[in-house]
């Protein structure tokens, strides 16, 4: 699974870089089901808008927004509705086997 970062607008401090890494590995369980994950935040008025892209190997994409007015809290946010998208997807393949 191949992870991308990218910062809009500001830099992504070091610390928050390790923080994404330890929420990603929430979802270690599908690194055989996703071919990279790329993630953009970009801040503007004070806010943060958080995005991540999932592909899938099967040929399937996911694309999840989520605004929040810190990072790291927002980060939370987005790796649980990535996590939930995962289960869905991972459910509908199974159910076509």
């Amino acid at each position: 699974m191949k992870i991308d970062v990218r910062s809009v607008h500001f830099d992504l401090s070091d610390q928050s870089r390790q923080y994404l890494t330890t929420k990603i590995g929430r979802i270690d369980y599908a690194k055989d089901m996703i071919v990279d994950l790329l993630f953009v935040f970009t801040k503007d008025a004070g806010r943060f808008r958080l995005e991540v892209t999932a592909n899938f190997r099967w040929g399937k994409q996911a694309h999840i927004v989520e605004t929040s007015p810190e990072l790291n809290p927002g980060i939370d946010l987005l790796i649980d509705k990535l996590d939930q998208k995962i289960v869905k997807e991972k459910e509908k393949i199974q159910e076509k086997k």
